[in-house]
C-alpha cells in the first residue's frame, strides 16, 4: 500500500534527519520525498503501517505532517 503525507520537510538536509528514523521502521519497504510538489510530499510503500506512526514521528522531529 502507498501512503502519502503532506510535510514541512523542505530540503534534502532535513530529509536526512527524517531518513535516519524512517529506515528503522521495519514495515516500510520504500519511501521518498517529492520536493517539486508544493506540499513536500512524503510517499511511503509499506504493509500494515499505521499512518499515525509517521505523523507522530515527524511531529516529534518538529515537522508538520498530515496524511492525504
Amino acid at each position: 500500500m502507498v501512503y502519502i503525507f503532506k510535510t514541512s520537510v523542505k530540503t534534502k538536509k532535513k530529509a536526512k534527519v527524517v531518513a535516519a528514523h524512517l529506515n528503522c521502521i521495519v514495515k516500510i519497504d520504500k519511501w521518498n520525498f517529492d520536493f517539486q510538489d508544493c506540499d513536500n510530499i512524503l510517499r511511503i510503500e509499506a504493509k500494515n503501517l499505521k499512518p499515525l506512526i509517521i505523523i507522530t514521528l515527524l511531529k516529534s522531529l518538529d515537522f508538520d505532517c498530515t496524511e492525504l
